[in-house]
């Protein structure tokens, strides 16, 4: 069973519209494991909200914060530490998205960040947004990720902007999943769609 860990280069760049395309392709279950903000509507409620299959199962956060920030400033406000040895991957037996927070250097404490949850054996999707700036945000986090000796993919989120992207891709050398564009809207059709247009290279991971 594949278990597919969802990145971005940075925070609002469409992690949760990614991560519900792959969990409803692959008819996955879903965990998100630090919540941070908004806890009456969270990025679980969202996928939920967002996905039309049976079979998902939407798992709940180790940990759910308050506020929306940086999960270490979050739970500091809680009066709480994070602890890696309380972050359970939930059993299951399909397959598993697991959408980070922010991106993969954002702190959980004084020593830990959202790298040291990425399990050796996750695939792992980077959601790359354009913006002033992407292009190397985008290439520090492939290229760590990569010297860590993960197998990363990219899905490209937003406008087209084709320089951008193929020199990204030119110098990560990673596959791309697809590219979700701009929307009026996201609903469970739009997401039915690109879960139909991302199938094929999602099963390929």
């Amino acid at each position: 069973m594949k278990r597919i860990f969802v990145t971005g280069i940075s925070t609002e760049v469409g992690k949760t519209i990614a991560s519900a395309i792959i969990t409803e392709a692959l008819e996955a279950d879903y965990w998100k494991p630090i919540q941070a903000g908004d806890l009456d509507h969270t990025d679980s409620h969202k996928i939920a909200a967002l996905i039309s299959n049976k079979k998902t199962v939407i798992h709940k956060n180790s940990y759910a914060l308050k506020t929306p920030m940086s999960p270490h400033a979050a739970a500091e406000l809680d009066g709480i530490t994070i602890e890696l040895n309380k972050i359970y991957e939930p059993k299951t037996n399909n397959h598993l998205v697991i959408e980070g927070a922010g991106g993969v250097l954002v702190p959980l404490n004084e020593s830990d960040t959202i790298l040291d949850i990425i399990m050796p054996t996750y695939q792992v999707v980077v959601v790359c947004r354009h913006y002033l700036g992407s292009i190397n945000h985008s290439l520090l986090t492939i290229n760590w990720l990569k010297m860590k000796g993960y197998d990363v993919s990219v899905i490209f989120s937003g406008k087209e902007h084709p320089t951008t992207e193929s020199i990204i891709v030119k110098k990560t050398q990673v596959p791309v999943i697809g590219r979700i564009d701009e929307e009026v809207s996201f609903d469970k059709a739009t997401i039915k769609k690109y879960a139909t247009l991302f199938k094929d290279n999602l099963e390929l991971l």
